[in-house]
């Protein structure tokens, strides 16, 4: 029913394919010795009819096809999933080919959500390219006719470490954030907003934005406020560092997450909320996830027959946040893939004649049980965690979330989740210091436009405290 009308569909892009040119007019040249005459051809009904006979030399099928003398769109296929969240009910996602032209092409990368606007359309497929024959069931397709990104209550994604003028970030005192000619006039009043945020003080003359990202990060989670702090840092991620004229490779901004601890201490439920926050991610678990599904498998293109490359879990991730829960229950041989992606920050794939290196800028936030399934305090941590150490070295936090049994604990927890369901509960409820649309925008504008430099009294600190961790 929907079939050659306008439709709106939101997804996940999975694969983009090469460019291809897209013929818009064929010019065609007469094969006689003496003729050489050209006729340009338009597209017209999606063909291009051969001149049968030559007006100047009156020949008959003697015209040849000038490609160098064509002109061309540029055409790109789309491969889009839909969203885990629209997914029915015992059903798996189902996917849509996507056809874009012209400013469309390369406009998203694998792992983008974006809502497509444009024409559905059904094709005849030959079975047998030799004969004219179509098949019965035909092929459908979405041609685009308008892509927009999806932000709704997630952090936009950073500056990339090229996008630097005169290889300096900008300095927030010049106000870039403010100005009119490149920043649109609604984003520019966010952007003081968050200004005023960020300076406001107690009545001591301390800044109170620690304590109120903290408050309005998960609020339904019972304190952890340590925990909070440092996924807000993994969110905020670190500052890109410029690579000198000597240096090779890039220098990782991206902070590494391991939350390990009893059952029952909402760790899949923190995982949860940085997932949604973060500008592109994906969640996945570890007993579910296999080496191919991280990194990159090869299928046979259905309608070109080609092998091509699919995107894993770790490139779809790319410049977000790559969320594996369960991670003490991984394959090894899965496991074994996250090394090279947690420090070098890329995927190297050499399978089925492809040999490429994938981009896997992305930082991983795990969830792990101990070794016995709760935490034995006989035992010592590295015991506990039961991870091979060239695996918890990559992780630059590892939080320990222990279930202890407290009595005055228990009853403010007990209270606390009491509060969020029953009537005088709701009715004392505090709302969070920051609402969800400023806290998503803070944090977007400190990945824009905030790049912190470390100080000699910092610099200080953090030698002494390394040297002090490892005597």
């Amino acid at each position: 029913n929907d079939i050659e009308k306008l439709m709106s569909l939101k997804g996940i892009v999975i694969r983009c394919s090469d460019l291809m040119p897209d013929m818009l007019a064929a010019v065609f040249r007469c094969t006689t010795e003496d003729c050489k005459n050209e006729v340009s051809v338009p597209l017209s009904h999606w063909a291009i009819e051969e001149p049968t006979r030559c007006e100047l030399c009156g020949s008959t099928h003697s015209f040849q096809v000038v490609h160098n003398e064509s002109s061309f769109a540029d055409k790109q296929m789309l491969k889009l999933q839909e969203p885990p969240e629209l997914v029915p009910d015992g059903e798996t996602p189902q996917n849509v080919a996507v056809c874009v032209y012209d400013d469309l092409v390369d406009a998203v990368r694998p792992g983008d959500r974006i809502e497509v606007t444009g024409i559905y359309k059904a094709v005849p497929v030959r079975p047998n390219k030799n004969l004219r024959q179509c098949s019965a069931v035909y092929r459908t397709f979405v041609d685009a006719i308008a892509i927009v990104a999806e932000k709704k209550g997630r952090v936009e994604t950073p500056t990339d470490e090229h996008d630097f003028e005169q290889g300096q970030p900008p300095k927030l005192t010049d106000e870039p954030d403010l100005d009119p000619s490149h920043i649109p006039e609604e984003e520019i009043g966010w952007n003081r907003k968050v200004r005023e945020l960020a300076a406001q003080k107690d009545e001591d003359g301390k800044a109170t934005i620690v304590r109120k990202l903290v408050q309005s990060f998960a609020p339904s989670i019972y304190e952890e406020d340590e925990v909070k702090k440092g996924l807000l840092c993994q969110l905020f991620g670190g500052t890109p560092k410029i690579a000198g004229p000597t240096a090779k490779g890039r220098c990782r901004p991206e902070i590494n997450t391991l939350l390990c601890g009893d059952p029952s201490t909402a760790k899949s439920q923190l995982l949860q909320y940085a997932f949604k926050l973060a500008p592109r991610g994906v969640y996945t678990s570890g007993k579910g996830s296999s080496a191919v599904g991280l990194t990159a498998s090869i299928n046979k293109d259905p309608a070109t027959g080609d092998l091509v490359l699919e995107s894993g879990a770790l490139v779809l991730s790319d410049r977000g946040v790559c969320c594996i829960d369960e991670f003490d229950k991984m394959d090894d041989s899965a496991r074994a893939i996250l090394h090279e992606a947690m420090e070098q920050q890329t995927v190297s794939v050499a399978k089925a004649g492809i040999v490429c290196s994938l981009n896997a800028r992305c930082s991983i936030l795990a969830s792990a049980n101990p070794k016995e399934s709760s935490y034995d305090p006989k035992l010592s941590v590295v015991e506990n965690i039961h991870l091979p150490k060239n695996l918890m070295s990559r992780f630059d936090f590892i939080w320990l979330m222990l279930d202890k049994r407290d009595k005055d604990m228990d009853s403010r927890l007990a209270m606390h989740l009491v509060s969020m369901y029953s009537v005088g509960g709701v009715k004392k409820r505090t709302e969070p210091a920051i609402d969800a649309e400023l806290f998503r925008r803070y944090v977007s504008f400190a990945r824009r436009w905030v790049f912190p430099k470390v100080g000699d009294p910092a610099a200080e600190a953090l030698v002494k405290g390394y040297t002090d961790l490892r005597n």
